[in-house]
């Protein structure tokens, strides 16, 4: 059976600079510190941590939703996974529902880890 990673938490910031965040390429690499290229419109490719990771936007619903076909640069050619990234207000932050599907299994472990120490960590200490 396929594995996903369901991931939650709360970010103290408005939804809209949540998504910003995730899809403005200049606020990304602030808050990571890792180069990045986003073309912040659907269908817009993107290039996150110098090139590990290569997306592109199916879904942008400001403040709200960004999902994306997403791969990492070891993948083999063509085998994109889903992220999906769900923005809800709770009082003056953001809880961040994060769904991702369709990876290899062999990636889960390194994927499960890897969002919290590379994504919601960062994140987390930008926001304060």
């Amino acid at each position: 059976m396929a594995k996903t990673i369901h991931q939650e938490m709360s970010l103290k910031a408005s939804p809209d600079q949540v998504y910003a965040a995730l899809t403005n390429a200049e606020t990304f690499a602030a808050a990571t510190g890792a180069p990045a290229e986003i073309a912040p419109e659907a269908g817009g490719e993107v290039s996150l941590f110098g090139g590990q990771i290569a997306a592109r936007n199916i879904e942008l619903v400001p403040g709200k939703r960004v999902v994306q076909a997403w791969r990492a640069n070891n993948w083999e050619e063509g085998l994109y996974s889903v992220a999906r990234f769900e923005l809800k207000s709770e009082g003056g932050a953001t809880k961040l529902v994060f769904d991702h599907t369709g990876y290899p299994d062999e990636g889960h472990d390194m994927l499960e880890g890897g969002w919290h120490k590379m994504s919601w960590e960062p994140l987390g200490k930008h926001f304060g």
